[in-house]
């Protein structure tokens, strides 16, 4: 660093001396602003020249370093059965086939949009459809009664 310095200041003092050595003198007293202007104006553009290099150089360095494997485990396929809701339990509570198809598409994710453009219904007859059925499993939410309704068998 003190040898840039160093450096640096022995090429400015040769600089000056040549200035005045031409008699260019009248051009940097007269035009010392934008001569100033023009040194800071290079002095960024270095730099900024310096940074985007060394950024890119950083990135590019990154991207060779990242390997990327995917490996592929084959799994057996389930047998898959047919759930069969637990009708006992459907009718101790009292939940209607409408109310517990309702409740097994809130069980997948679904919207109360969704669910109405699914089975051709308003939205308001869903909200009613699960708040009743809601109200039958003693849930206060939908992630509450999906559980409640997976723990009495009624949802696979």
């Amino acid at each position: 660093m003190k040898r840039h310095v160093l450096i640096f200041g022995v090429v400015g003092g040769l600089l000056i001396a040549i200035l005045q050595y031409t008699e260019y003198r009248f051009v940097v007293i007269e035009h010392s602003v934008e001569l100033y202007g023009v040194l800071i104006a290079i002095l960024f553009a270095t730099f900024g020249i310096w940074l985007g290099l060394r950024i890119t150089r950083r990135r590019e360095t990154i991207r060779e370093t990242v390997v990327v494997r995917e490996v592929l485990v084959p799994t057996p396929a389930p047998a898959l059965k047919p759930f069969a809701p637990n009708t006992a339990q459907q009718q101790n509570l009292g939940i209607t086939a409408r109310e517990l198809e309702i409740l097994a598409l809130v069980a997948r994710g679904l919207s109360n949009r969704e669910i109405a453009t699914q089975l051709f219904v308003s939205e308001n007859t869903v909200k009613t459809h699960c708040a009743r059925a809601f109200d039958k499993l003693g849930a206060a939410r939908r992630t509450q009664a999906v559980q409640r309704g997976k723990e009495l068998g009624l949802l696979p």
